[in-house]
């Protein structure tokens, strides 16, 4: 597999890897649109551009001219990352894909000398946060929002 940086071009490709990736998600989580309308499994082109007017960057991981899966990269300081949006298209699972772009971020965060990666996820989803941890990730702390319909756990990699 070989990972490659995006631009603005690859909205629409990004939003659709995005959503598809997150469906089973929201389904064995009961998500709807009524009960968090920004969840990645409604991700958008839109989204997408709004992203990267802020700075994000997302890298696409493809194999045989065909994208498999995609990363996001924030850098809200000048120590700290958010890994973003990980989705791996169901097809492609469970072949090493999502690890190696978690991989390429970690090289990206540490290429830019910073400290530590965060990423948050939903607290009940027990496999993805075992699944972090065997990569090196900490569990943190786990916080309750009211606008969402799920706690969500914190994750940091300190590089």
């Amino acid at each position: 597999m070989k990972i490659k940086g995006t631009n603005s071009d690859d909205a629409k490709q990004i939003a659709l890897i995005v959503s598809e990736a997150n469906k089973d998600v929201a389904e064995q989580f009961s998500i709807d649109f009524d009960n968090n309308p920004k969840h990645p499994s409604f991700y958008t082109k839109e989204w997408v551009l709004s992203d990267f007017d802020r700075g994000e960057e997302y890298f696409i991981g493809y194999e045989n001219n065909v994208y498999t899966g995609c990363i996001a990269f924030e850098q809200p300081n000048p120590t700290t990352a958010y890994l973003n949006r990980l989705s791996v298209l169901p097809d492609y699972r469970r072949q090493g894909i999502g690890k190696k772009l978690v991989h390429h971020v970690l090289a990206h965060s540490r290429s830019k000398n910073i400290q530590f990666v965060s990423i948050g996820i939903i607290a009940a989803h027990h496999v993805l946060k075992s699944w972090y941890i065997t990569l090196g990730f900490i569990e943190g702390e786990t916080q309750t929002f009211d606008h969402l319909p799920f706690d969500v756990t914190y994750l940091s990699y300190n590089l």
